[in-house]
């Protein structure tokens, strides 16, 4: 037998209206009015005065806030905002502990304050405390996404080994296993000229950072320079080297901008410098007891080379005769790769987004100048080394030197050493395998690693968490 349902209840009726019963109303929450302090990432200086806003403030609005105190409300600039947390006390990470987590050292505001500070459970503020929020800018220049492959280059009849853009960004080098170089005008996505010279694998090549030379190596063991406008080679090889070539690194051009001298490191482990004027070695660095993996030539004074080999060990000389400055052994195995905070200043020298061109040596040693001690203003020139020990290691070597420093080797930089000894600022963990890459930001405010482990991780640049 069929259950049956009890019949619906009759709807009470007022004046002949069905009454409906009202439903509660959900109190809203009001959220708090927080006091926040916005301080410039780069100084620590503040941004203005401190100032009373709502805790639910979105972070588009907390951007349009930095801008106005900026100034530059006409002109807006996108920011990354973040709270720092207080340091807890750890112990010092071994060897064996390359995997533990480390704290985080600060929160993010990516949605509102409320959200992702006062409602954090790592957060310990309130609303009663004066919130100092760090304002990072997040780009300086308009840049495309790469949306699409715009194009495609064929000529190479052999893999690319190397590939480096030109200081303006115009034209773009490769050297391949076919044994030459080729030029690619990146503007009309042609090519442009090919360099055949080598007897052996283009290894690698470098521009000069006024873009009036190219310099390649090969696995012949020679050097040689081109003229990349006419797409020919400027005299015979450099030879010296009894081995491939590995590294290539140029003189600064705000250092010497009339005739900047080239280094190249070789598997034969020696570091040659030479003049590309009469294509003679001025000096050979001979320290290193296996292969000299990479050279970089910083900024530092009147020049700073950087070299690191698979003897493990980093070396810093004075590039004003080759004296050896530092001798760095904290890795455990070879050293395969380094990046400077300033590579991509040294590398484009005096051209920038403006695209105006120097017309003399001084009008173009002044611009790379400008360029250089604008990214040193607030933190100097850092190093980062990447080794197939699976770390890597953030280096300040010359903490109170500027490119106006005549001496890098003063007594001011001594405070680089903690008991007479330099030891790194950080030591980057988390890479399950070797290290092949490190590369700065153009700012020098990221760095970003790659290795064997297929994966890339992005630190900070200056205190490398």
């Amino acid at each position: 037998m069929a259950t049956l349902l009890p019949p619906p209840k009759r709807v009470k009726l007022t004046h002949g209206t069905a009454q409906i019963p009202e439903k509660p109303v959900e109190p809203v929450e009001v959220a708090p009015t927080i006091v926040v302090q916005f301080v410039n990432e780069d100084d620590g200086q503040p941004l203005g005065p401190a100032v009373s806003l709502p805790a639910d403030l979105a972070r588009e609005g907390l951007e349009g806030l930095v801008n106005n105190l900026k100034g530059s409300a006409d002109d807006p600039v996108p920011f990354a905002f973040h709270v720092p947390l207080p340091s807890p006390d750890q112990p010092n990470l071994s060897a064996d502990d390359q995997t533990t987590k480390p704290a985080p050292t600060r929160l993010a505001v990516t949605t509102n304050i409320l959200a992702d500070v006062l409602k954090n459970p790592l957060s310990t503020y309130t609303t009663e405390d004066v919130l100092a929020i760090h304002c990072t800018p997040q780009s300086i220049f308009r840049v495309r996404p790469a949306t699409r492959c715009s194009s495609t280059l064929t000529g190479h009849s052999s893999p690319i080994l190397c590939a480096s853009f030109s200081p303006t960004g115009r034209l773009m080098a490769t050297g391949s296993g076919d044994m030459t170089c080729r030029l690619w005008n990146l503007d009309s996505e042609t090519p442009w000229a090919t360099l055949a010279g080598h007897k052996g694998w283009v290894l690698c090549v470098e521009w000069e950072a006024r873009e009036r030379l190219l310099a390649t190596g090969g696995h012949d063991g020679h050097v040689r320079l081109w003229d990349p406008v006419k797409g020919v080679a400027i005299g015979d090889a450099m030879k010296g080297h009894t081995k491939w070539i590995t590294s290539l690194a140029w003189e600064p051009i705000h250092i010497n901008p009339k005739n900047p001298r080239l280094a190249s490191s070789s598997k034969d482990g020696t570091v040659r410098v030479w003049d590309p004027t009469n294509r003679r070695m001025e000096y050979a660095l001979t320290g290193h007891t296996a292969a000299v993996n990479v050279v970089r030539w910083g900024g530092v004074g009147k020049g700073v080379l950087y070299t690191a080999g698979s003897d493990r060990i980093i070396r810093v000389w004075d590039a004003d005769g080759g004296k050896l400055l530092y001798t760095l052994k904290d890795h455990a195995h070879w050293v395969t790769t380094l990046a400077l905070s300033t590579d991509f200043v040294l590398r484009t020298g005096p051209f920038d987004h403006t695209g105006k061109k120097p017309s003399s040596d001084e009008e173009a040693q002044a611009m790379a100048l400008n360029r250089y001690t604008e990214i040193t203003k607030s933190h100097p020139e850092v190093m980062i080394s990447g080794s197939d020990d699976h770390t890597l290691f953030l280096w300040n070597l010359f903490p109170t030197s500027r490119a106006s420093s005549s001496d890098p080797t003063s007594a001011a930089n001594e405070s680089a050493k903690v008991n007479g000894k330099v030891k790194p600022v950080a030591r980057l963990l988390g890479h399950q395998s070797q290290v092949s890459h490190v590369a700065f930001s153009p700012d020098g405010r990221w760095a970003a690693s790659a290795g064997f482990d297929r994966s890339i991780r992005i630190w900070e640049g200056r205190t490398g968490k």
